[in-house]
């Protein structure tokens, strides 16, 4: 069966849905293609890279990209994981489940440097678990 393709959607595809992408990857291995966008890219946050970095998993080489990068591939599952994105997500007819997961924007934590990255590994774990059900669920055997 050839890997069933998975957006994950966010405002800026900074953080969130890049957290999400780096996750299902590591979840899903090869039963998986996973793409991330945002519907206005803002780049891929530095702090987010690092606390995926703390948990193993590296997405330094994943980009922050429009969703009209994508709009033409065939998806099964559209993820939105913050309700602005929900309300903008474009129609992506050939996708069979369109889902909404809501986490916290961690680029909007205020305080040192410290302090932000509390919110960020919150939120990470948050997403990871979101995540591992989903991927649990859907059959993608997260290890």
């Amino acid at each position: 069966m050839p890997p069933r393709k998975v957006l994950f959607l966010c405002t800026g595809n900074s953080c969130r849905s890049q957290m999400a992408e780096g996750w299902l990857r590591h979840y899903a291995r090869d039963r998986a293609e996973v793409f991330s966008a945002g519907t206005r890219p803002a780049g891929l946050n530095p702090k987010a890279v690092t606390v995926m970095r703390e948990a193993g998993i590296d997405i330094s080489g994943q980009r922050s990209k429009h969703v009209d990068e994508v709009a033409k591939e065939d998806f099964l599952f559209v993820i939105t994981v913050c309700d602005a994105a929900r309300e903008q997500c474009p129609v992506f007819p050939g996708a069979l489940y369109q889902l909404h997961w809501s986490f916290d924007d961690p680029a909007g934590a205020t305080g040192s440097d410290e302090e932000k990255l509390v919110v960020f590994r919150r939120v990470r774990d948050e997403i990871a678990e979101q995540v591992r059900t989903f991927a649990q669920r859907e059959g993608f055997n997260p290890r």
